[in-house]
């Protein structure tokens, strides 16, 4: 073989295992948090897919807001310090708000899905959420969690419960005693029964929708519930 032939073959192996390589590794690169382990991790919006309905996941006891008997229900399963769910409360959920929840169309939950291994503040947020739910509080401070995203800390949970008119020895006994750890431990294990891989990942009538989706895709999926299709 001459010299020539076998420097063409080397060329073409090296392509095309540099083609094998970019392929394994699927999807788009730099679309969202890596984590340094395989883990469930934050997710960046992935073209929305037909799923099977998930029928045997609820809305718990978990706060809701919109009629409770809204032809849609919307679960959100969402990490207090992941940056695409606080995209998600900025950006489209008013707007769902708007359109769908004031007007009785549907039923938005709120349920708990901290991702430990990456978000270290996700769960103590999340049990200081449901201290507030407690004494009926919970949107606002929920909302108060977004707003402040980057200073997640027990001193700021019980300032902020003040600054909300919460009971302080309530409320910060329960931060303390971790009262609500096994309720946050159940949402958390309801969601990834229910197929989550990242946050946030949604229900639209025990349909999957996964990611800080436009307020389109969510349209979509809502009005085809909607539509009883």
């Amino acid at each position: 073989m001459s010299r020539t032939i076998i420097v063409v073959v080397a060329i073409l192996a090296v392509t095309y295992l540099l083609v094998q390589f970019r392929g394994g590794f699927g999807g788009e690169m730099g679309t969202g948090e890596q984590p340094s382990a395989p883990t469930i991790q934050p997710t960046q919006p992935t073209r929305p897919t037909q799923q099977a309905r998930i029928t045997d996941i609820g809305a718990d006891d978990d706060p809701s807001r919109g009629d409770k008997s809204a032809p849609v229900t919307m679960i959100e399963f969402s990490d207090f310090q992941c940056p695409f769910c606080g995209r998600f409360w900025s950006q489209t959920l008013p707007q769902i708000e708007q359109e769908y929840i004031k007007t009785g169309k549907v039923k938005f939950v709120y349920r708990d899905f901290p991702l430990d291994a990456i978000h270290p503040n996700a769960r103590p947020a999340a049990e200081a959420a449901e201290c507030a739910d407690e004494q009926g509080k919970f949107w606002e401070f929920h909302d108060k969690i977004f707003q402040n995203q980057q200073q997640l800390s027990v001193e700021n949970y019980k300032k902020w419960a003040a600054e909300l008119g919460l009971n302080a020895e309530k409320f910060n006994g329960c931060v303390d005693s971790k009262k609500y750890a096994e309720e946050v431990s159940k949402d958390l294990a309801d969601a990834t029964a229910a197929g989550g891989t990242g946050t946030p990942y949604f229900l639209i009538n025990g349909k999957p929708l996964t990611g800080a989706q436009p307020f389109a895709a969510f349209k979509a999926a809502i009005d085809a519930e909607l539509a009883g299709k």
